[in-house]
């Protein structure tokens, strides 16, 4: 959900889903949207207007952090943190703090980002970005496990350096990539991530985790490390069963983000689901 100034707000909404069995909670995020629209919703040519949560979502590491501090069980994920519009000192720090926090309770969702003019607001090369989240991912987990931290790349160097939270979980947070599934982001999945997350609907599920798979191996990785999620799933129980069936560890359900007693009445009608698959 898009946690909203004008919809449930986030320590009540974590209270809510942990009351009703949730696993985690998902948070996406937008520093802002430039009014001059230049690329459609998802970079989609003919995409419906963007919705208004996406100018009004608070900070997911702020929203998330508060959460943390109001439940015992939950995990906090973000889906997706714009990593390549973020400085990945500051968000190691933030990753690391948060986990700390909560108790090992966080997961790193990432993605490469579609909204273009908003990558240039911070000064993102638009067509570096898949390399400018690699590097920094690799260079974040570097300070999550080094005592004495550096790393020297194409866009990303510092010296050896001291950076403490370590995270709890160990080596690091899990790391959800939420990409399609195209050769070169199964690559990056394979080599840095812990979980590919796809949005339902729009990208092939099935075959494609397969795909992923079959990388793994051939690239000399155990395929059982990887996870898959997916991300916006259909709310039926057929369905969700098919998913499990296929190979996902879990699913992200989507809630109303304007609207309190609508976020609130759609998980209680997300609880025979619960009952079933978190049971």
């Amino acid at each position: 959900m898009f946690p909203t100034d004008k919809g449930i707000q986030p320590i009540e909404l974590g209270k809510e889903a942990e009351a009703r069995g949730f696993d985690s909670l998902w948070f996406p995020e937008h520093s802002h949207i430039p009014v001059s629209r230049r690329t459609p919703w998802g970079g989609r040519e003919g995409a419906p207007p963007l919705p208004e949560e996406y100018w009004r979502t608070h900070d997911q590491f702020v929203a998330l952090a508060a959460i943390a501090g109001a439940t015992t069980t939950l995990k906090l994920a973000t889906g997706i943190t714009l990593v390549a519009q973020r400085d990945p000192i500051w968000l190691a720090k933030e990753v690391a703090s948060l986990d700390v926090i909560s108790g090992g309770r966080f997961l790193l969702g990432v993605g490469y980002g579609w909204n273009h003019e908003e990558m240039e607001s911070h000064g993102t090369d638009i067509h570096h970005r898949r390399k400018l989240v690699r590097e920094k991912i690799l260079a974040m987990k570097e300070l999550w496990t080094k005592d004495e931290a550096e790393f020297h790349g194409e866009y990303v160097n510092f010296e050896k350096s001291w950076s403490w939270p370590k995270p709890v979980q160990r080596p690091h947070p899990p790391i959800v990539v939420g990409a399609s599934p195209t050769p070169l982001h199964f690559r990056h999945i394979v080599e840095y991530a812990d979980a590919w997350m796809p949005i339902e609907g729009r990208f092939e599920v099935d075959g494609k985790w397969g795909e992923l798979q079959q990388l793994a191996a051939d690239s000399g990785r155990d395929p059982s490390t990887l996870q898959l999620g997916v991300f916006g799933a259909k709310p039926d129980a057929a369905h969700l069963a098919h998913l499990r069936d296929v190979g996902a560890t879990w699913v992200a359900l989507g809630l109303p983000p304007l609207d309190r007693d609508a976020a609130l009445a759609t998980m209680d009608r997300y609880a025979p689901l619960v009952a079933e698959f978190n049971g």
